[in-house]
């Protein structure tokens, strides 16, 4: 299972309120390939089964984003942020 320090401190270090990494990125900011299993929207999903101590999520939890599965890559939103409203 690779490490996701590194994940949580590169989500740290960012100061926009949204933004998408693809699998690519994430695997080189890990030094690692990600496992299969990171293909599923449940593997990042921060709000799922938050008993289940998973590191990629902890990882984002640590760094106070919110993860999503999107496509090729995962959505990065910092928890705090407000959503946009439309109208």
């Amino acid at each position: 299972m690779p490490d996701f320090d590194a994940l949580r401190d590169y989500l740290k270090q960012q100061t926009q309120a949204e933004f998408v990494l693809s699998f690519a990125q994430i695997e080189q900011i890990i030094d690692d390939d990600l496992p299969r299993a990171a293909q599923r929207a449940s593997w990042w999903d921060t709000a799922r089964a938050p008993e289940q101590r998973m590191p990629q999520r902890e990882a984002c939890i640590a760094a106070g984003y919110v993860a999503t599965r999107l496509g090729e890559g995962v959505r990065f939103r910092r928890a705090d942020a407000k959503r946009p409203r439309f109208r």
